[in-house]
This record gives structure tokens, sequence and C-alpha cells, in this order.
């Protein structure tokens, strides 16, 4: 029984002097000094590291800057300052680029090869296939397309002279979108002598898609072109028909690049629909008549990637960092604006608003706000079609969150301390000084709690072994607890002795009142000469023992489980179930008999009985009980009592076995339910088995598990 809390008398305590207080102030005050220490030196450190940073972006930022400028004037940066906007292409083709030279001199292999490597022009894919689809930088000298790029390719079949059916060669397909027309060129490989595998020949190009030239075709004048296949072989095998390096370059004449020239008012170079041309190249192979050309290349497919972009010039931008490119002349034009990437990880904002507060030297602050920072730094490139005007700015409110997430580790530690700190602070405090004081006044209040009448309950309130320790408080307060502490269990055994004696006196009567309910039934009749006498026995029963079930007084029965012929038990249960008001008890097993297993007879009928009471109470009148006997896991037997009605909810299929648990209403006599299936649950605990419950479509079924002696 717990007892309620009892308010003990306050002390009366002296007023002190500020000399009671001297020590308490010194250790106040050294923990004090140690914490402001503590926060000094990490300011001191972060104030450094801040410094330091500021100072290294500082140099590294104009140096950031002086290597994109060098980026931008190599060739291949120019190109990508010209052509802000070039991509991949779609499926209609490429845009030409403008070159940032006049012209390529395509005649020459390793000239133009130098050229677009140079200039970092064209598309690449993973099987090595290159494409550099552009015009050059002078109108004059730039009137034309040029296409200039490479693959691996087996031998080449050529044209011969004066041929018109070009499906059995090499040829080159070019198709030109712009201004809402197309043209297509169809240019055959026509070979020189070869040597030792290697190919070098024209590419004539005439009018037209092919694969069939029209009689008397002449090739076009300014369609010039050429292609060499030479090199070593590129896969393990040798000889002049394996797979080697093919280079081609050609020179693409564009009507519309030509007549602008001769027109009266200066041409507009490079013109203003440049990146909505489209240009196709298409490398067909040899086929037999009348069967589709395979296609060896083909510079819309998928996969090709830029060798230079804007968008890689500004990838090694520092976080904060800001790149602007912007078009000098009468009308400034902004070309491009990069940004730094974001921060991955988000620093703590509290460390982020300290370190932004620490002083800088060489960095000011107006009335004590620290304003917002920058550095900038511009410079400018020239191109062959204009000046380029750069400008990187770097906010410096980006270096203190990355200084916050640097620091953060720093700001643990510091943590760690402060925490070590304040701990060692409240241990002193509360372990220390205001114990000394709670157990005076704790020790007091023994002398007091022991006079009261009312001693054993106030000492169940009394208790100091929160003051206990290995120092000299924590031993006064330890021999005082346990003085206190042997007292209260005298007094808790004495009361746990009389609940149990009471308890189980109320077990005894509940279980003596079961058999005398079957008793009751089978001398029911009023002329019956015993049934007045078992009426005094139930009667006496309820006096002396009362009806209570505990369930500590079942759980400490002492079984003694034997031998048992479970088949020929469950028949004689179910035979004289109807002794007990429970009629329509069938009983049936497939099992080979005798069925042997390890119970006690009085306490698995006891089990087996509350169990058909529970099914005979909410099965519909009239229907049956069934027992059955079934095999269970090698050696166990299954007894299944089942009856229909209705179902039990899935949530209290485990709680119904529990002390006290049920949904009958109190009896008139005043009979508690809720105990029977606790019982047998307890029982065949005792005996080494198991019992269960669950539903059915029409009813329910419980299933108590025993073990199987061997035979």
């Amino acid at each position: 029984m717990r007892l309620g809390p009892v308010e003990l008398p306050a002390l009366a305590v002296p007023r002190l002097g500020p000399a009671a207080f001297r020590r308490r102030a010194v250790v106040h005050l050294a923990f004090l000094l140690l914490a402001l220490a503590t926060v000094g030196l990490v300011a001191t450190v972060l104030t450094d590291q801040k410094q330091r940073a500021y100072q290294r972006y500082a140099q590294g930022f104009r140096q950031s800057l002086a290597e994109i400028v060098l980026q931008l004037r190599h060739p291949s940066g120019q190109l990508a300052l010209l052509n802000p906007t070039m991509t991949t292409g779609d499926r209609a083709g490429q845009a030409p680029v403008l070159l940032p030279f006049a012209a390529i001199d395509f005649d020459d292999q390793n000239k133009a090869q130098r050229a677009v490597e140079m200039a970092g022009c064209g598309l690449r894919w993973p099987d090595g296939a290159s494409l550099c689809a552009a015009v050059g930088a002078n109108a004059y000298a730039g009137g034309f397309l040029y296409l200039v790029g490479s693959l691996e390719s087996g031998p080449l079949i050529g044209r011969e002279h004066g041929a018109l059916a070009l499906s059995g060669v090499h040829r080159m397909r070019v198709t030109l979108t712009m201004r809402g027309q197309t043209q297509t060129w169809i240019a055959p490989f026509e070979g020189m002598a070869a040597r030792d595998g290697a190919q070098r020949g024209r590419l004539t190009g005439f009018v037209g898609a092919g694969p069939q030239l029209p009689g008397k075709a002449r090739p076009s004048r300014e369609f010039r072109g050429w292609l060499w296949r030479e090199g070593p072989c590129v896969e393990s095998t040798s000889g002049p028909e394996c797979t080697r390096h093919a280079f081609y370059s050609v020179r693409l004449p564009v009507e519309a690049f030509q007549e602008a020239l001769f027109e009266r008012a200066p041409p507009v170079w490079p013109p203003a629909d440049l990146d909505q041309t489209r240009v196709r190249v298409e490398l067909l192979g040899p086929a037999p008549e009348g069967e589709p050309a395979p296609v060896l290349f083909d510079s819309t497919r998928p996969g090709a990637s830029l060798a230079l972009s804007l968008d890689r010039i500004g990838a090694a931008l520092q976080p904060g960092e800001t790149l602007r490119i912007e078009k000098t002349g009468p009308r400034p034009q902004v070309i491009a604006e990069r940004r730094g990437p974001e921060l991955s990880e988000r620093a703590l904002p509290w460390l982020i608003h300290v370190i932004r507060r620490l002083p800088v030297e060489g960095v000011g602050a107006d009335r004590g706000e620290v304003e917002v920072r920058w550095l900038t730094a511009s410079d400018e490139v020239a191109t062959p079609r204009g000046r380029y005007r750069l400008e990187l700015r770097g906010d410096l409110r980006s270096l203190d969150r990355q200084l916050a997430l640097e620091a953060r580790p720093l700001a643990m530690l510091a943590g760690a301390m402060l925490a070590a700190i304040a701990a060692a602070w409240l241990m002193v405090e509360l372990g220390l000084i205001r114990g000394i004081a709670a157990l005076t006044k704790r020790a007091a209040a023994v002398s007091y709690n022991m006079q009261d009448p009312r001693a054993d309950q106030r000492l169940g309130e009394l208790d100091v072994a929160d003051l206990r320790g290995g120092d000299e408080l924590g031993i006064l307060a330890g021999s005082l607890a346990d003085a206190l502490q042997r007292v209260k269990d005298g007094l808790r055994r004495e009361q746990l002795r009389a609940e149990r004696e009471r308890e189980m006196w109320h077990a005894v009567g509940h279980e003596i009142m079961s058999p005398l309910q079957s008793l009751m039934v089978l001398h029911g009749g009023a002329d019956d000469p015993s049934h007045r006498y078992v009426q005094r026995m139930q009667q006496a029963v309820k006096v002396l023992y009362g009806s209570a079930p505990p369930s500590e007084a079942l759980a400490s029965a002492d079984l003694h489980p034997e031998a048992l012929d479970l088949a020929a038990f469950c028949r004689e249960v179910a035979a004289n179930a109807h002794y007990a008001g429970i009629d329509e008890v069938r009983f049936e097993s497939a099992l080979p008999e005798p069925l042997m297993v390890r119970a006690e007879a009085y306490a698995l009928e006891d089990a087996v009985t509350h169990v058909l009471r529970n099914a005979d109470r909410y099965r519909p009148v009239g229907t049956p009980i069934a027992l059955t006997l079934e095999a269970g896991e090698p050696g166990e037997v299954l007894l299944r009592i089942r009856n229909q009605g209705p179902r039990i909810d899935p949530a209290m299929l485990d709680k119904i076995f529990e002390y006290g648990v049920s949904d009958a209403a109190p009896q008139p006599s005043g009979e508690r339910r809720g105990q029977g299936l606790f019982v047998a649950r307890s029982y065949l605990a005792k005996m080494d088995g198991a019992i269960r419950a669950f539903n059915l479509p029409d009813g329910v079924v419980f299933e108590l598990t025993l073990r199987r002696l061997p035979a």
C-alpha cells in the first residue's frame, strides 16, 4: 500500500551574514573566470583564423581572375567568348560557330587539325569521332562553311572518274538548313594511290542527295574537301584491311554568305541568324544496288559533348563569387554571368553570426555594425570581334559561412568544455554545499518523525538515499539512509505478509467455490437432502474466504503433473459436462489411444471447465461445443474447444487471458468475471503447456497445448 505524502514542519533557519557565503563566492568566481577564459580562447582562435582566411582569399581572388583571363585569351577561350550560346545541336544538325581566326587552311591536313584543336572547336563523341562546323572570323575570307572532323574507318572504296552510281562507294552527305531553305550535297570519295594501307583522296561535291548522279553531272566548283585515312591500326589486328583513324576537311559554299559580300552596305559578320543555321554531316558506306546505305557517322546522333564553353570556365569559381562577362562598345551587352557553387552543407546560424562580428584588420565596421563586404576585380580580353570586359565579384559573407563550417568542431569542443565547467559548478553547488544544508534539515526531521504517533506513515516519506556518496557527506547520508531503510523494510515485510495471507485465503475460497457450484447442479432439487448442506458449505466459504480472486495466489499454487490419458480424460469431461450445467459437449479424436500427456488431472479439469463455461456463455442456444484432439508440433498434443457465436475482438485475443479482463457484467451474487481464463493459462503454464484463442468464420476456438509423453 502506497502512502500519501506527509508535509514536515519547516525548520527555523537563522539569518546568515556575508562571512558565511565567502567560500561559496570564491568558488563561484573561480568557475566564472574559467568559463570566460574558455570563451576568450575560442574567440581569439576564431579571429586569427578569420584574419588568415581573409588574407588568403584576397590574394587568391585576383589570381583566379588572372587565370580566367589567361584561359579566355587562348583561342579556345576566345571561341567560347565569340559563341556563348553554342550547343551540341539538335535533330536538324549543329549550328556553325564563329572562329577566332579568319579562315582554315582546309587543304593541309596538319594545319586544319591544329587549327580546330587549338581553338577547341567542335563536338566529341565517346567513340573518338569529332566534328567542327564553323565560319571564319573575317567576312571576306569566311564566306564559306568549314567542316573539319575525324572518325575511325575501315578501307574506303572510291568512285571511278565519271561514274554516276554512288551506291557502291564511300561518300559524305552534307545537309544545310538556313533561312527556311534546305540544300544537300553528296560528296563521293575519290581516292589516290594508297601505300601501306593509308588512303588519301578528294571529296568531290555534287548538288543533290544521290545515290545516283544525273547524266553529265558536274561537281560544285566551290565545294572542296579532302579525306585522309592513315596511321596505325586502331584495333589489335593489322594489315591494310584494319580500322584506321580518318580525318576529313571540307569547305562548303554558302550562297547567302557570298551574296552579302557584293551588297553596297558593309557586310554584317557574323550573320545575325548564324545560331539558327543547321548543318548535318553523314558518312555513308557502300551497299548493294537497291539496299539502303549504312551510316558510318551521323553528326546528329546523341552522346556529343562540347570541348569548351563558358559554363566550364565558370566551374572554378568559389562559393559566393560571381563572374560577369560583358562585350564593350557603344551598346554594352552582357554575354554571360556565372556564379560559384552553393555550400553543400549548412553551417550553424548562430556560429555564422558570431564569426561575422569578429573584427578583421583592414575591414572596418560602421558604428559597430559590420557592413556588407565585397571584393571586386576586372580585366579585358581582346578578340577579332571586339573587346570583352570581365568582372569578378566575391562575397565575403560566403567566406564567413565556409569558416563557420570549418570552425564547427572547435565550437563543439568549446561547448563541451563549457558544459564540463557548468557540470562541475553544479556538482559543487548542488552536490556539496546544498547537500550539507539538506542533510542537516533531514537529520533534524528524523527525531521529529520517530516521536510522531504515525511514525510508520511518515517514515515512508522520509528518504536521504539521494545524498549517498563516497565522500564525508555521502558516508554520513548513507549511514542514515541504511538505518531508515532497515526500518522501512521491516514495516514493508509485515505488510506484505499480511496481504499474502489474505490473498491466499481468497484464492483457496475461489477454488473451492468452483466444485461447489457443480455440486449445486447435481443436488439442485429442493427435495434433495444434500441441497441444503451444499448451500451451507458455499455460504461458509464466502464468509470465511471472500470472493475476490487474487492473481498472486493463483500464480503461487503448486501442481504435481504426472502421466494422464488425455483421450479418456476428455471423453469423461464431455460425458459429465451436463452435471456442471454445460450441455451439448461433444468429443472426437483421430489420434491413437491411449494418448499419454504430462498433466495434473484436477488442475486440467478446472482449466477445461473454465473454458467450457466461457464457450457456453457466448454460444447460441442449442449449438454444440466441440472437443477435438489433434497432433501439434513434435512432442505436443492440441486440445481444441470450439463453439459457435460472436468473434473476439482481434485486439483482445491476447488480453482475455489476463487477470480481471472480461466483458461480462457482475453476477447477482456479486461474483466477479475475468478470472477463469487467467486460471486456465496459469495452470497450463505450470504443466509446461499453453493456451491461445483465435477466431473462425462462425465462432471461436481455444487451443490447449500439452506435452506428449513417449509411448
